[in-house]
């Protein structure tokens, strides 16, 4: 269904809020910045900043909920033939090719990752969120394969896809820590995508190949 104005306004309004409050977060440190200064800067109140963002974190982790499904996504719509490792594999190195944000790629990710290292709070949300993501795409492979709910490869299958995920977002970020240039970023890592694929047993990579009807 197409969007209506309203939520095209919330949404926007959404959007702007998070944007002025990661600028702040950046500049300033996460735990220095207060709900009143994002207000202030959004040109919102701070009421209306809590009824987009509940928790504080929220205004920098506010596509928490797309981030989580992602991985989950790449598998259901993966191609005949195609196992759920290899279909997130493929899809992390089309991301790190196209130099794509959702990879990382973007020079100001270590920045961004600096913000979140430097604070407690965000730390354990970010935690939070990859145990979410595991147990989401956890769910979807056992959905997938039909798995026994006392089968525990689905899960172990999980945290071995988002492990793998989450070492190439840190490898992304120490390179541009490093001042690598983005051509350099994606061709070492890459490189250590290759690595990671040699080292999945078969059974790991084809599993939950999705079945040609």
């Amino acid at each position: 269904m197409a969007e209506g104005l309203r939520e095209r306004k919330k949404r926007q309004t959404r959007q702007h809020i998070s944007d002025m409050a990661t600028a702040l977060f950046l500049e300033h440190g996460f735990d220095a910045v207060t709900i009143a200064a994002v207000a202030e800067v959004a040109d919102v109140s701070v009421n209306t900043v809590y009824n987009y963002f509940p928790a504080k974190e929220d205004l920098l982790f506010d596509r928490e909920e797309e981030v989580v499904e992602r991985p989950s996504l790449l598998v259901r719509e993966r191609g005949e033939g195609t196992s759920a490792v290899r279909a997130v594999l493929a899809r992390l190195r089309q991301d790190v090719a196209e130099r794509n944000p959702y990879a990382g790629m973007d020079p100001g990710y270590a920045r961004f990752m600096r913000v979140v290292q430097e604070s407690p709070t965000l730390m354990a949300r970010l935690l939070r969120m990859q145990g979410r993501t595991v147990d989401r795409l956890a769910a979807t492979l056992r959905e997938e394969t039909g798995a026994a709910p006392d089968d525990p490869t689905p899960e172990f299958i999980a945290h071995q896809v988002i492990g793998m995920q989450n070492a190439v977002h840190r490898s992304i970020a120490r390179c541009h820590a490093a001042g690598g240039a983005p051509e350099q970023t994606s061709v070492e890592v890459l490189r250590q995508i290759d690595v990671m694929e040699s080292l999945l047993s078969d059974r790991v990579l084809n599993y939950a190949a999705k079945n040609t009807p």
